[in-house]
């Protein structure tokens, strides 16, 4: 069993690693292949997002190849088969935030449910 949480958590992880990439987010469609269909997030901002809504965002290039976003302290827990939550800190161009993400396995492959971003100092 505990090999199965260690592969869940690692795709939950690869998924949210992949979603960070500058390439992967300059792509609409590899980004709605990681989005759950039912996707919402609250960003840092306290702004609501929906799948429809982040496209505008990732495809705006916010995340510079130039200055990528520094990962740390990532940790992820198996809620239930096949639910994933994740959190870790996000450094991106000065901004450093606590990020919360819910990923689901669903019949094409682990996809983000769920995403929160609180400022941090």
């Amino acid at each position: 069993m505990a090999d199965e949480s260690e592969r869940s958590v690692q795709a939950a992880v690869d998924g949210e690693l992949r979603l960070l990439d500058p390439e992967v987010r300059a792509s609409q469609a590899v980004v709605l292949e990681l989005l759950d269909a039912k996707f919402t997030e609250i960003g840092a901002s306290g702004r609501r997002w929906d799948a429809e809504s982040i496209l505008t965002v990732t495809n705006g290039g916010t995340v510079s190849p130039d200055s990528p976003v520094k990962v740390s302290e990532m940790s992820g827990v198996v809620l239930a088969p096949g639910v994933v939550h994740l959190t870790y800190f996000a450094d991106n161009q000065g901004r450093r935030a606590w990020r919360s993400s819910l990923w689901r396995l669903t019949e094409t492959g682990w996809r983000m449910y769920f995403h929160q971003g609180t400022l941090a100092d």
